[in-house]
């Protein structure tokens, strides 16, 4: 259902679960009300990382606050895409209130995992409860040596095997070494990641940075990755298939899709899962995209035999994709790419420097923009606000002017909600 607080109307919310089905009910709503209520321009907006939906629908609610305003004779529609992702509660979201649980302070130590966050965990992971606290706790005692560290690295896999099972593999990589390499070392090189970050916020002092800072990142690590593939597959089998239906039901509304984060990854795999012939999807546009910059490569610069998972994808799209970055974004400017494939290289590689350590084979999309994509455009947001925005293909928009707040460990990679980006959709989707 609908919230009466949306700001925006008509809205409507799609709820899809980790295999990419769709509520029924929501569905046949969406497909029966939207011609009746006028709509012409339906955009379609995919949230990335969160705890529940409260949290993905007040994001709606504030992003699409200012399009009446800016689009006053527009036919519009909204859609809140609802589906199961989480976040640690500790990562801030600039203008959102924080966790209660993340803000609880006493005399007593806070635990390392707030029970907002255990909470997530055990949701996505409702087989491993059992693995969930005995993590939790090895966070909190920090037991010394390797052994404690290499034990954390094996609960963690395990985590992963219940992630992966049921899903499609809509990844063009494999999984990333940072969970099959020695724990002890990628602890060591996530916590000096995670201190060239926040070095007041680390518990090392003017030390050597605590691996065990980097245990509680490895854990975040293989809940993104378990949500980055989730995110592809609600996507290529859940919202591809809906929004061909869509199409049937109602051939003249335009859509446009947006999503953030994970939610990008899910936007632009519905492209691989859209009927045949469908043409309906009129723009696209990633706001901090969590995936692969070469997504929509025909070959791999690192690798020309091979293409990325979405080649050749973006001329489903009857428009342009509008790909939103900065690098203001620590999540996809540092953890991703040392992440997605942590090369045990014993040079010391901190904050921005990491991206230059390991070259741009693991970048991301909300990182530097889509890569190795043949007559894709460059501009700037202001540059892209004075428009006209290219009418089809890739566009890459460097969107730091205004998406640069947040802090460790995900840096500007939430702080989405600006009336600039919201223009940049409508640009996108040439919404008078």
């Amino acid at each position: 259902m609908a919230d009466p607080g949306m700001s925006v109307t008509p809205y409507w919310e799609l709820t899809f679960d980790a295999d990419g089905d769709v509520d029924g009910p929501e569905r046949d709503r969406l497909t029966a009300q939207v011609t009746d209520r006028g709509v012409r321009d339906l955009v379609v907006f995919a949230h990335g990382w969160n705890n529940d939906r409260s949290g993905a629908t007040a994001l709606y609610r504030r992003f699409f606050a200012p399009v009446p305003e800016l689009a006053p004779r527009a036919r519009l529609g909204y859609v809140g895409v609802i589906w199961p992702s989480m976040r640690f509660s500790d990562e801030p979201i600039p203008d959102f209130p924080r966790s209660v649980a993340a803000e609880e302070a006493g005399a007593a130590p806070r635990p390392a995992l707030d029970k907002d966050t255990r909470r997530a965990l055990l949701e996505t992971f409702p087989d491993r409860t059992t693995v969930v606290d005995r993590l939790a706790r090895m966070l909190d005692e920090r037991p010394g040596g390797e052994a404690g560290l290499t034990e954390f690295g094996r609960l963690v896999r395990l985590l992963l095997d219940e992630g992966r099972r049921g899903a499609a593999d809509t990844d063009e990589e494999g999984e990333p070494a940072v969970f099959t390499l020695d724990p002890a070392g990628v602890c060591e090189e996530l916590a000096g990641a995670l201190a060239a970050l926040d070095p007041a916020g680390t518990t090392a002092g003017f030390g050597l940075p605590d691996p065990w800072d980097g245990a509680k990142e490895l854990l975040r690590q293989a809940t993104y990755y378990t949500m980055k593939r989730r995110a592809g597959a609600v996507g290529e089998h859940g919202l591809g298939p809906l929004v061909g239906r869509l199409a049937e039901a109602a051939p003249g509304v335009r859509v446009h899709l947006v999503g953030h984060s994970f939610g990008g990854r899910l936007v632009a795999f519905a492209l691989r899962g859209l009927p045949e012939g469908v043409r309906a999807v009129k723009s696209v546009t990633l706001l901090q995209g969590a995936f692969s910059h070469y997504a929509f490569a025909s070959q791999l610069p690192h690798d020309p035999d091979r293409a990325g998972a979405l080649k050749g994808r973006e001329r489903r799209i009857d428009g342009p994709l509008v790909c939103c970055h900065s690098h203001f974004d620590s999540a996809l400017g540092t953890f991703y790419p040392l992440a997605s494939r942590l090369a045990g290289d014993d040079r010391s590689c901190a904050g921005n420097e990491i991206a230059a350590v390991l070259g741009p084979r693991w970048g991301a999309m909300g990182h530097d923009g889509v890569q190795a994509v043949s007559g894709t455009a460059r501009t700037d947001l202001a540059a892209a606000l004075a428009g006209p925005l290219p009418a089809s293909g890739c566009v890459s928009v460097d969107v730091a002017a205004v998406v640069r707040r947040g802090g460790a460990p995900s840096g500007a990679h939430s702080d989405i909600v600006h009336p600039e980006l919201a223009r940049v959709v409508l640009a996108a989707g040439r919404i008078a």
